[in-house]
């Protein structure tokens, strides 16, 4: 049987790298600071919100470890999202606009990368609405980045046995 020595693109390289991120998420921070329900959740953000945002979303999905080598981790990502009360409606217009974006800078449509990028989105928008009503992170300090791929397999039964 053969092996396969070909290189294996992370869902970050498929997206095409780091500027495609960094643009991704000014333009879509662009809609959000415009949009009725979004508006009064972000106007206060950060001048550097967009960029960690890119940042981390890119490191997750196998870019460089820029966010948690210089501008957080996991655990202050969720700590950014305590007592912040998001409904299911801003979670549902969150991933609205950031899709449109992406269909806009024309982000690979194939079905296998916007099933993981979906996948990956759908899964950090509802942790970050159920941390939102918390006052507390229940995740550990040194809780290490998630790491998205073609094909993750997780579920709240993991850890639990």
């Amino acid at each position: 049987m053969a092996t396969h020595d070909k290189h294996i693109p992370t869902l970050f390289e498929w997206a095409g790298g780091m500027k495609v991120f960094e643009t991704l998420f000014n333009k879509f921070y662009d809609k959000v600071l415009a949009d009725e329900l979004l508006e009064p959740v972000f106007k206060h953000m950060s001048t550097h919100h967009r960029l960690h945002v890119a940042h981390f979303v890119a490191e997750v999905l196998g870019g460089p470890k820029l966010y948690s080598a210089e501008e957080g981790s996991h655990f202050i990502m969720i700590s950014k999202h305590l007592q912040k009360y998001l409904t299911e409606a801003h979670r549902k217009r969150w991933m609205e606009l950031l899709l449109q974006t992406a269909d806009e800078l024309l982000f690979p449509d194939d079905p296998e990368f916007r099933s993981a990028f979906l996948a990956y989105l759908e899964w950090g928008t509802r942790i970050a609405v159920i941390n939102s009503k918390q006052d507390e992170a229940a995740e550990a300090i040194d809780a290490p980045m998630p790491r998205w791929g073609w094909g993750e397999v997780g579920g709240p039964y993991l850890g639990n046995k």
